[in-house]
Parts: structure tokens; sequence; C-alpha cells
């Protein structure tokens, strides 16, 4: 059997969120579908499994942004529902690479270069690293790996 893209997943989920009447569900897979619209129109071409996944990790930071908003403010019924809104998301990215993955990808990156500087360094690692890790985990590894 062929492998769903990320789209066709989604519109599936979509579908059965419907018929479940599951609320949370239904309206993050609304959301996700018309933040990817809205960027397939401005790009003006079907998008490919890696622009799909950069819009899908907007939308989680932009909820992890929220969630901040909402810890500060002590809204605990909105902390649960952003919570979901980013459990749902996150089922549709690729999994993360694990520490050891990424100080791995790190090192090999940085071996073949004498870059010294982190925001040098960090334009090689990140194009090694293709998206699957947050730039920040990545930054952490790369200033520990230059100042030793």
């Amino acid at each position: 059997m062929f492998e769903l893209s990320t789209l066709e997943r989604i519109d599936h989920d979509l579908k059965e969120a419907l018929k479940s009447k599951d609320e949370i569900a239904l309206s993050t897979l609304r959301l996700m579908r018309t933040a990817l619209k809205n960027k397939q129109i401005d790009l003006q071409h079907e998008l490919s499994e890696a622009e799909v996944g950069q819009v899908l990790k907007v939308m989680i930071k932009q909820y992890q942004d929220a969630l901040a908003d909402f810890s500060r403010a002590g809204r605990q019924d909105l902390i649960d529902r952003q919570q979901k809104e980013i459990d749902i998301v996150s089922q549709y990215l690729p999994p993360s690479l694990s520490e050891a993955e990424l100080e791995s990808i790190v090192r090999e990156a940085l071996a073949g270069s004498d870059v010294k500087d982190v925001g040098k360094a960090m334009g090689l690692v990140m194009k090694a690293v293709a998206g699957r890790a947050d730039g920040n985990q990545v930054r952490a590894i790369v200033q520990r790996l230059l100042s030793s």
C-alpha cells in the first residue's frame, strides 16, 4: 500500500473528526488546512512535503508562544486546549532527531569546515538538519562543540 501525503492525511483525519464530533481536532485540522492553502496560494504551486512541514512548524511555534502567554496569565483551561492543539499538529511532522543523532549530524557538518563563528556554523548545520530539529536545540549543541 502507498503512503498518504501529509495533506491527504489531514483531509482524511478532518473527515474522521467531523464524524466523531471532536471539536478541538476539527478546529485544529481546519486551521491547518487553511494555513496550508494560504501558503499554496502565496507560492502559486502545490506544496512539497518540506513546505508543508515548514507551515506546520510555524503553527506549532505560534501555539507555543500562546501557551507561554496563557501560562503567565494562569489560564489552565486555555493551556490545556493549546497543548491539545500542539499535539494534533505535531502528529503530522516527521519525528524529531534524538539528541545523539542531532549531535552526530552537527559534528559531521562542522568536521569539514574551519568555522568558529556560531552564526556561520548554524547556517551549515541547519542545512544538514533539514528541519528535523528545533533551531534552539541545534544552537546549544553548536555552541557547546565550538567552545570545546
